[in-house]
């Protein structure tokens, strides 16, 4: 078996069937199997990969055992020469997994890799590439210099922007978004720390593989990800186990410090904890007063595929009330998409592709060529019958 996929699932249906039909199309021609280890979901995310992907290993949890528990539950049964950790809110181009692996097998000493990842407007995503946050480093990220000076060798080591997008590369630490780990190097470093309910626990595999004598790797091949879907960000619970985490790995792996040290990254911690504890308070106590946000404009649609695709559609949007222009169109036909004459969408637009249409790479080649602040992916396929996008699933 040359890779094993493990997908840890919770409450999102239909992102992680659409990430399971691309990654099931990119692991065309390669000995591959896929684990779902689902975390209690209330959505029957269980009975629809079973009834879609018979071929898919699903492990159905009856409570929320968190990232790393659920990751290891599966990597103890996998039997890949390669583990991909990939989260459920994630679209896999066709090319990317064969671009990994064939990294992997010409490099021995890496025992982990990541990808280049894009936001829904196609520009790059900072956390394809990150440095260890070491004392210094982490001072940098939590008190804002990293945002400030993001190009600085030392300030914004965090980020590791100072190198290139489209060359492979050595970083510290990668995402747990999609995270490649040689088997072997599992076997001798372990698996995830288990302390971690969810977050952190990538930044600390990263460094046990480092410390165990193996190299981590960025390879710029690309997948989506819709960075949070996966997780409710606005909630208290997200704070305590996100500020959690951190200090979890700062007490595992820098508890020799000197207080003087040690002292103020702790409170910087803390600190940034309870800054966003009292934002959410306080637009909790506004809704509570009375006061409301205004909301947003609604999103406009454009619609791009093929003529029975646009049938479904056009219903999913008369039903959702929304905003639509439809486009025939074929990756052969229209190569060029959006952006082709004359359909160049304005701001606060979603550019819905037909995926049985459009290849996942071409979809990503076409935003991530000419990004558009406001512009953003969409994606449609008649095996859903959903349209999926950042801001929610119509059907």
């Amino acid at each position: 078996m040359k890779l094993s996929v493990v997908i840890v699932s919770y409450n999102v249906r239909f992102y992680l069937e659409q990430c399971i039909a691309s990654l099931l199309r990119a692991a065309r021609g390669m000995e591959t199997e896929v684990w779902v280890v689902d975390n209690h979901s209330g959505d029957d995310s269980v009975g629809l990969i079973r009834e879609r992907f018979p071929e898919v290993h699903v492990v159905a949890q009856s409570q929320n055992l968190g990232f790393a528990r659920a990751n290891n539950i599966a990597i103890r049964q996998s039997a890949g020469e390669y583990v991909l950790l990939l989260n459920p809110d994630t679209i896999v181009a066709e090319d990317t997994l064969r671009q990994v692996v064939g990294f992997l097998d010409l490099h021995p000493k890496a025992g982990g890799c990541g990808v280049r990842m894009m936001h829904v407007d196609g520009s790059d995503a900072k956390e394809s590439r990150r440095g260890l946050p070491g004392p210094m480093t982490a001072f940098y990220k939590m008190t804002g210099l990293c945002a400030r000076f993001p190009n600085h060798p030392k300030l914004g080591h965090y980020y590791m922007s100072g190198m290139p997008w489209d060359e492979p590369g050595e970083i510290e630490v990668v995402s747990g978004a999609f995270f490649v780990l040689r088997h072997e190097a599992l076997d001798k470093i372990g698996l995830l720390d288990e302390d971690f309910f969810m977050y952190g626990e990538d930044i600390d595999l990263s460094y046990r593989l480092l410390k165990g004598g193996y190299e981590n790797w960025y390879v710029p091949a690309r997948i989506l990800h819709y960075k949070g879907e996966s997780t409710q960000k606005s909630s208290f619970r997200y704070v305590h186990v996100f500020y959690e985490a951190m200090l979890i790995f700062f007490h595992k792996h820098y508890s020799g410090l000197s207080l003087l040290v040690s002292i103020p990254i702790k409170l910087a911690i803390l600190g940034k904890a309870l800054m966003a504890l009292s934002s959410m308070m306080f637009q909790r106590a506004k809704r509570s007063l009375g006061f409301f946000d205004r909301p947003p404009r609604p999103c406009a649609f454009l619609f791009i595929g093929s003529e029975t695709s646009l049938l479904d559609c056009r219903r999913i949007a008369k039903d959702n009330g929304l905003e639509a222009k439809f486009v025939v169109g074929t990756e052969q036909t229209l190569p060029d998409g959006h952006h082709s004459g004359g359909l160049e969408p304005k701001a606060n637009c979603c550019v819905v592709y037909d995926t049985d249409s459009y290849s996942f790479a071409s979809i990503f080649h076409i935003f991530a060529e000419h990004p558009k602040a406001g512009v953003v992916m969409g994606t449609f396929s008649k095996q859903s019958a959903a349209v999926i996008t950042i801001g929610g699933v119509y059907k």
